[in-house]
């Protein structure tokens, strides 16, 4: 849809709540499992399965993104990508969105639409059939996205973190290590005295904007999560945190060891281990099944004394924790 013009860009504390809802509204697209879509107080969504998966996520200014850094179309489709990849890592087909804002007055009313457009788009791209079915508007000093997904099982039982085998292979779909890459270059080329500055794409390399567009538009393997369930993965979970922090949250449910291997994780192997956001699929399966779109990262074993291993030696836990890690990257 076209975008606004400087001079019919009103501030959201200067137009209604109706104003803004309209905005919003008009830029979603149907989604295939609901009945009844936004503008009732509630929306109503089909559940074939008779069972629906269900998550929720919370993106803030500050600890989780920089309006410096991020557009309405970034938080939009960021918003929707972290949502629908934990309603993958189920093995579940995700089906609708709910999204609650809190926003600031001096926000624009482009900012809110281009944050629809993202989360329309991001749907159409990553989980066709799904869409903003509905949600909630407040008004906040602090710019608040928190979102919930609903996911379809479609008859089959949930891939939870807890099943994984020894014997088992672990495998990951998606990219490892580019998010965590994009965030370096963000708070080492755009800060200035701590304060983050506008992204100058003139001084980007190619990798380097490879690595922000991963870490600012994440394009996680959605469809590739009922792939699994279908190929009987044994265990399954989203890598939000980085790959050791949640290697080893599976391997805790599991109650077994990850023993990974060092040269299948990639150029940069200790990004990969501690850098998060990749939002990509960490799943385990037989030693005699590996569907399209995963490849082998290591072996699962018996339990010992640590949960992650690389190449057989302990593996530090180190990765993404809002309560440790928000001071060192706040500004």
């Amino acid at each position: 849809m076209p975008s606004r013009s400087a001079d019919d860009d009103p501030r959201l504390g200067d137009v209604s709540e109706g104003t803004i809802l309209r905005a919003i509204l008009s830029r979603t697209a149907p989604a295939s499992h609901a009945i009844l879509g936004p503008g009732d107080d509630a929306a109503v969504i089909a559940t074939p399965s008779g069972s629906v998966v269900a998550t929720t996520d919370t993106l803030v200014h500050g600890p989780d993104f920089r309006l410096a850094w991020s557009t309405g179309y970034d938080l939009g489709w960021k918003s929707a990508a972290v949502n629908l990849a934990d309603v993958a890592a189920m093995g579940a087909r995700p089906t609708a969105l709910l999204v609650a804002l809190a926003v600031p007055r001096d926000l624009r009313l482009s900012f809110v639409e281009q944050l629809a457009d993202g989360f329309r788009e991001a749907c159409e791209a990553l989980a066709p059939g799904c869409a903003v079915v509905g949600g909630d508007l407040t008004v906040s000093d602090v710019l608040t996205i928190a979102v919930t997904a609903l996911g379809d099982l479609e008859g089959r039982e949930p891939v939870t973190r807890a099943g994984a085998r020894p014997g088992d292979v672990v495998a990951v779909a998606g990219e490892l290590g580019h998010a965590a890459h994009g965030l370096a270059v963000l708070f080492g080329r755009f800060r200035d005295g701590g304060v983050p500055v506008p992204i100058d794409s003139d001084l980007l390399e190619s990798g380097e904007r490879a690595a922000l567009s991963a870490q600012l538009r994440p394009a996680p393997p959605i469809g590739l999560g009922v792939m699994a369930s279908v190929a009987a993965a044994t265990a399954m979970m989203d890598i939000s945190d980085g790959l050791a922090l949640d290697a080893g949250r599976l391997a805790a449910a599991s109650d077994v060891t990850l023993d990974l291997s060092r040269a299948a994780l990639g150029e940069h192997p200790e990004r990969a281990l501690a850098g998060g956001e990749d939002h990509a699929l960490l799943a385990t399966f037989p030693s005699d099944v590996l569907p399209p779109g995963f490849r082998i990262i290591g072996a699962v074993r018996e339990r010992g004394a640590d949960g992650v291993l690389c190449d057989g030696l302990p593996v530090s836990s180190d990765g993404w924790d809002p309560y440790r890690d928000w001071d060192s990257t706040a500004g």
